[in-house]
């Protein structure tokens, strides 16, 4: 989970608040895994291919790709050949588990956290509200998160290449 910087308008005071986003290396690691799952046919994708199809500079991609190699979700070869490819089959990887290696736990807080639990300053662990609902709010992401796989994400990016283009959504 990133911090942010917020700015108070009405006291003028700046507080660190949790935010609740993806990193960019989280983005970039799922990115990448989705072109290796696009091609899969290949034996291996250079780094240079995922790199100009996803925008993503290549040094930062060389660590990344380093670090899912390290956590057993892609496999390398050297050489003039050589490149990425998957571990496993997109249908067997599951999006919670790749941005649990790159970013870390899935929760907002991490007294919620199954994987990276830490006590908070609550004085009633048990009986508090914020950590109750916080509680929820992971078992909602992290549940859709271990339901979600390489393959859904391939599979969607299918579908909305095949859709009509229409606005992105934005707020300013």
């Amino acid at each position: 989970m990133a911090v942010r910087l917020k700015l108070d308008w009405f006291s003028r005071e700046y507080m660190l608040v949790p935010a609740m986003k993806l990193s960019v290396r989280g983005e970039y690691a799922l990115r990448a895994l989705q072109v290796l799952a696009e091609l899969r046919a290949e034996a291996v994708v250079p780094m240079q291919t995922i790199a100009e199809r996803q925008n993503i500079p290549r040094r930062f991609l060389e660590q990344i790709l380093h670090s899912l190699k390290t956590g057993g979700l892609v496999e390398s070869r050297r050489g003039i050949t050589g490149g990425y490819r998957l571990a496993r089959p997109p249908e067997e990887i599951p999006l919670a588990s790749i941005i649990r290696h790159v970013d870390g736990a899935l929760a907002p807080l991490s007294c919620v956290s199954q994987k990276f639990y830490e006590k908070c300053s609550c004085p009633d662990e048990a009986r508090c509200a914020l950590r109750s609902v916080m509680k929820e709010v992971r078992d909602t992401v992290a549940g859709m998160m271990e339901r979600l796989t390489l393959a859904d994400l391939v599979s969607r990016a299918e579908t909305l290449q095949a859709a009509p283009i229409t606005d992105v959504d934005f707020v300013i």
